[in-house]
C-alpha cells in the first residue's frame, strides 16, 4: 500500500485524522505514489514521519512468518535504530489502527529544507469537549532511537482550556528525559527546544 493510497482515503481522514495528516507530509508526490506505508514503518527510521503517529494512536502491528501470525502493539514494534519486533523469517503484512473518530489532529514537522527528513516532529491528537481538552495522544519524532510516547504531557493536558498560553505551559517539559542526536542539523539542547514549541503548534492546531 503506497503512502498515497493511505493518506487520500476520506475513510482514514474519518477515523485516523493524524494518520492523514502525518502521510502527506512524506517527501514529494513522486515518493508518495512509489513508497509504501507498511516498508517505512518496518525500516523504522526514528526521523521517519510515520512511526510516531502510530505511537500516538495505539496501532497494531500484524506480523507474519513459518511460526504464524502475531501481533504487536506499536509500544513494542520499534525497538532501536531501524530495528523493529519483524524477525529475520517474518514480514509485516498488516497495520490496524484504532478509530479515534471525531478527534482534531495535526502533524508539526520542523525542516531546514522542503521535503527533507523531520528533524524534530510531534503528532498529536485531541478530543475537545466544552473548549477544554478531554483526551490527548501525543509522539515524538526523531528525538531518540525510537518514536517516543509522550504519556506526562498528554495527562498534563486533560482539561486544559484551548488557549495557547494554557498549552504551553501544558508541554513545556515535553522532552524531559529524551536523549536526541546532535548532528549538523542541530545538538540535543536545541531540539529539545523545539519539540516543546513544535508541541504547543501541533496540539493548539488539532484542537482548532
Amino acid at each position: 500500500t503506497s503512502h498515497d493510497g493511505v493518506g487520500r482515503p476520506s475513510v482514514v481522514a474519518q477515523h485516523a485524522l493524524l494518520r492523514s495528516k502525518a502521510v502527506q507530509t512524506v517527501a514529494d508526490p513522486l515518493v508518495r505514489h512509489r513508497g509504501t506505508f507498511g516498508g517505512a514503518l518496518a525500516h523504522a527510521d526514528p526521523a521517519g514521519d510515520l512511526l510516531a503517529p502510530a505511537l500516538a494512536l495505539d496501532a497494531s502491528f500484524v506480523i507474519v512468518g513459518p511460526s504464524g501470525s502475531r501481533t504487536v502493539a506499536a509500544a513494542n514494534f520499534f525497538q532501536d535504530l531501524f530495528t523493529t519486533a519483524i524477525g529475520e523469517d517474518e514480514i509485516l503484512t498488516e497495520v490496524r489502527v484504532p478509530k479515534h473518530t471525531g478527534w482534531g489532529a495535526h502533524y508539526e514537522k520542523f525542516t531546514r529544507i522542503a521535503q527533507q527528513w523531520s528533524i524534530v516532529a510531534v503528532a498529536a491528537t485531541v478530543r475537545v469537549e466544552g473548549g477544554a481538552i478531554a483526551q490527548a495522544r501525543l509522539a515524538l519524532t526523531n528525538m531518540g532511537s525510537v518514536p517516543i510516547r509522550a504519556t506526562a504531557t498528554e495527562q498534563a493536558l486533560l482539561g486544559v482550556a484551548v488557549d495557547a498560553s494554557a498549552i504551553a505551559a501544558a508541554v513545556a517539559e515535553i522532552a524531559e528525559g529524551t536523549r536526541p542526536p546532535s548532528d549538523l542539523n542541530g545538538d540535543s539542547d536545541y531540539r529539545r527546544h523545539l519539540a516543546s514549541v513544535l508541541a504547543r503548534r501541533a496540539v493548539l492546531a488539532a484542537a482548532g
